[in-house]
This record gives structure tokens, C-alpha cells and sequence, in this order.
């Protein structure tokens, strides 16, 4: 097996994992200095990285629906588009969020996994009328940016 089909494999076990809430799965994936992005999050590194899968996990109590699809391997790492329907917040909005992830693979382990999605799309359904209205601007991506950074420390500072 080449290193396209061996990456292809560890993309596909990651989304795998996901989808059966199974955070610790994710986390064996990731190298120790794994880096994240995606425009939620902004950019993680090392723990901060597996622990917000996990976090993700938690707080959805099983209520995420994660499919994945379009796997492709390269030498270098590969891509997949995937799709995750949860309730958010206190108001239980439905959010359907698609996503275009790439990653950077090294021995085996995923070094770097950037997830791109409209960030405008998702805050319009997670957060009504003020994301429908503004979240196309800095106020709102950043205030949600600080929201789950708060998050994720806490639930760090937890486990």
C-alpha cells in the first residue's frame, strides 16, 4: 500500500471515529504538535487540538450527525468534505455545516488539519438573526472565537 492509500486510511478511521463519538480514536490520529484551523476556532495546536474534538463531542451528548465524504489520499496528507448536523446553543438551532478539510500527514500521523467552511452560513444558523445579519463581519467571528476559546479552557482545566 502507498503512502496516498495509507492516508486515505488514516482520514477515513478519523471521520470513522468521529461519527461513533469516539474522541480518544480522533486523538491517536493527531501527532503530539498537530496543528488545527478553521474559522470557528481559529488556529490550535498540540492539546488545545484534541481536546476540542473531544470537547465537541461532550457537549453534543450524542445529538451530532457526522457524515464524510470524497476521501482522497496524497503522499503529503490528502482532503475529504464532510457534514455535521447538531442543535446549537441554548435554542436548539438546527445547524447543518459543511466543510472542505485538507491535512498534512507525516509518519503517519496527521500534523496539520484545516477545515474550511462559510463561516457567514454557519453563524446565520447558529446564531439567528444577529449571525444573519453580521456574520459576515469581525465582531461576530471574533466574539465567537473568544466564546470557544472560554469554552475549551474550561473544559481543559476539567479533564
Amino acid at each position: 500500500m502507498d503512502t496516498a492509500e495509507q492516508n486515505a486510511q488514516i482520514i477515513t478511521r478519523f471521520y470513522q471515529a468521529f461519527q461513533s463519538g469516539n474522541a480518544k480514536g480522533m486523538a491517536e490520529l493527531y501527532a503530539a504538535d498537530a496543528e488545527f484551523e478553521d474559522p470557528a476556532f481559529g488556529q490550535l495546536k498540540g492539546k488545545r487540538v484534541t481536546a476540542m474534538w473531544a470537547m465537541l463531542i461532550e457537549r453534543s451528548k450524542g445529538g451530532i450527525d457526522i457524515s464524510f465524504s470524497d476521501v482522497k489520499g496524497t503522499a503529503e496528507g490528502g482532503s475529504a468534505h464532510w457534514e455535521a448536523k447538531y442543535p446549537f446553543g441554548a435554542n436548539k438551532r438546527k445547524v447543518h455545516n459543511k466543510i472542505d478539510a485538507t491535512f498534512k500527514i507525516q509518519d503517519g500521523k496527521i500534523i496539520k488539519h484545516v477545515d474550511q467552511f462559510n463561516f457567514w452560513k454557519w453563524s446565520s444558523m447558529a446564531l439567528g438573526l444577529p449571525g444573519m445579519l453580521l456574520g459576515f463581519t469581525p465582531i461576530i467571528k471574533n466574539g465567537v472565537r473568544k466564546n470557544v476559546s472560554g469554552l475549551l479552557e474550561k473544559y481543559m482545566s476539567r479533564h
